[in-house]
């Protein structure tokens, strides 16, 4: 694997770890907030103790528009003041919708349980029904600019495609082509290597082909073993 491939590869993986690391959290807050909402819809689902709220209104104009994604943490109703901005179930409303105002007052309702007189800050008049102590969702704490619609796009189908589907087919094709570069190289590095297998074993072969045959000793001439007559050596035999 070239210097080049290797970059490129740990760049896929980085990327790859980037997108779980924003994607992962989202779609586990997101679906955490679905699931609470549809298993108690009578409560506002939190997420370590702050609730996210979507704005629909601009009643709280100009700190809080529409659109935005607001977070607002639980706390006792005993320590909400005068000034406060808070989340409270809607007396007026069918008991599932929530209004964000400030405290203006703090009163009680008709049956003398304690309440609260509240107003949007863009509104002309206060509410017209003092929000009791039990409605309390929580107090506000702050808020993220125009999330809320990208919040509700989410929950949606398409948005649960975007979140989910999208995310999981890019990842799934980051990995598919970094298999498809590691295989290649790989063949590259295996064909690399049986090439030079093959050169090493070539120039064995030819360096065996011109070695000089090996010297052989000459044998040593046979005796002649035939009989010499040596009886006569210049005498006559006897008659």
């Amino acid at each position: 694997m070239t210097k080049k491939e290797k970059k490129q590869g740990k760049a896929g993986m980085i990327i790859g770890i980037v997108l779980c690391l924003l994607l992962v959290p989202i779609l586990v807050v997101n679906v955490t907030i679905i699931i609470k909402g549809l298993v108690n819809p009578s409560k506002v689902p939190s997420v370590g103790g702050y609730s996210p709220l979507i704005v629909l209104t601009d009643s709280m104009y100009p700190d809080i528009k529409s659109g935005d994604l607001i977070f607002v943490k639980a706390l006792k109703a005993e320590d909400v003041k005068e000034g406060d901005v808070i989340a409270f179930f809607d007396p007026d409303g069918s008991g599932t919708s929530v209004l964000t105002h400030r405290v203006v007052e703090i009163t009680e309702t008709d049956d003398g349980k304690p309440a609260w007189r509240t107003k949007g800050d863009a509104n002309n008049t206060e509410d017209p029904t003092p929000a009791p102590f039990d409605n309390l969702v929580g107090i506000y704490k702050g808020k993220i600019k125009g999330a809320g619609s990208v919040a509700m796009f989410l929950q949606s189908t398409p948005g649960l495609i975007v979140c989910i589907a999208i995310p999981l087919a890019l990842l799934v094709a980051f990995e598919l082509i970094r298999r498809r570069k590691y295989e290649k190289s790989k063949n590259k590095d295996t064909e690399a290597l049986l090439e030079e297998l093959a050169a090493l074993k070539a120039k064995q072969a030819a360096s065996e082909k011109g070695k000089p045959s090996e010297e052989v000793e000459p044998a040593a001439p046979e005796k002649d073993e035939t009989p010499v007559d040596t009886a006569g050596d210049g005498e006559d035999p006897e008659n």
